[in-house]
């Protein structure tokens, strides 16, 4: 009787341990874009369901014909490491998401381990698709499905704003209201910044021996030209004391044309991938596009 116990209270103890979600490298994503160029999401743990995968891919797939746009999207339970910035910034740079001419690539990256969603953007998409956007859109129209572990939801309207923004057809990510406070604060620091402009211009325009705001120019001189600057002389005179005093001052100059170079230019070209797949549904390629920092990511 004791060991029937013993073997059902093992038994129970091992199904109650929580099986421990698989944590991937960077090797071990699938890129099924590389054996179907109409697929765009990487789904190996089947979060996502089969209909909202179908639709991603196919606002993807339009989106790339339209702008150009590579996009890779990935849902799963978790990564190694545990940082969704580095992992999501490494899938795009390793797999050269992106034209390798205009570094448009974009990765989203989903880990419900991590409870992080992370979007990276390639160099020449940075400027097009902001990390404030990027974020916006994360807070807005993501993060507050993934809370409930709605990952379809949360991930088909991401893309479809993602989409929206991009292609134009979606010119607002938002709420206006949601900057007014950078432009606030964009305000007091101009506003603050002239303050200091004309503070400096007020104690330049003073005596040094007098403390009076008397003094005049009465001379000026150049005494070098280095690296594109000028050096200048000035000589003051107080009309209230008559101390005379010199100042130096730097300035860009206007004739320098930089430095004659030794030869014509040769730029390197990097490595990648080359162009997209051909005709039919057969295999594509990522084009070789290269990534910075760009980008934002959430917790949920």
């Amino acid at each position: 009787m004791r060991k029937v116990l013993a073997i059902l209270f093992g038994l129970i103890l091992i199904i109650s341990i929580p099986l421990s979600a698989k944590k991937y490298t960077i090797q071990e994503i699938p890129m099924v874009h590389l054996q179907d160029r109409t697929r765009y999401v990487s789904n190996p743990d089947g979060i996502l369901s089969a209909s909202s995968v179908s639709t991603m891919d196919n606002i993807l797939y339009t989106l790339e014909q339209k702008t150009g746009i590579q996009v890779l999207v990935v849902a799963v339970t978790g990564i190694e490491g545990g940082d969704c910035f580095d992992f999501a910034y490494r899938l795009g740079k390793e797999n050269g998401v992106g034209e390798k001419e205009r570094n448009n690539g974009l990765v989203i990256l989903l880990s419900t381990e991590e409870r992080c969603i992370q979007f990276a953007t390639g160099y020449g998409l940075e400027g097009v698709l902001p990390d404030a956007i990027c974020k916006r859109i994360q807070s807005r129209y993501m993060v507050q499905h993934f809370g409930k572990d709605d990952w379809d939801t949360g991930m088909l309207e991401g893309i479809r704003a993602i989409n929206g923004y991009l292609d134009g057809s979606m010119e607002n990510i938002g709420d206006e209201n949601e900057d007014m406070i950078p432009l606030y604060m964009m305000g007091i620091f101009i506003l603050g910044g002239l303050a200091l402009f004309g503070f400096v211009i007020w104690s330049q325009n003073r005596c040094p021996k007098c403390k009076k705001h008397q003094i005049q120019r009465i001379s000026s001189n150049i005494v070098s030209r280095t690296n594109g600057f000028i050096t200048e002389e000035t000589t003051y005179i107080c009309r209230n004391c008559g101390h005379t005093f010199k100042r130096k001052s730097k300035s860009s100059d206007p004739n320098y044309r930089g430095p004659r170079s030794g030869g014509p230019t040769v730029f390197m070209g990097g490595g990648g991938f080359g162009g997209h797949g051909g005709g039919g549904f057969s295999g594509g390629s990522f084009g070789g596009g290269s990534f910075g920092g760009g980008g934002a990511g959430s917790r949920f």
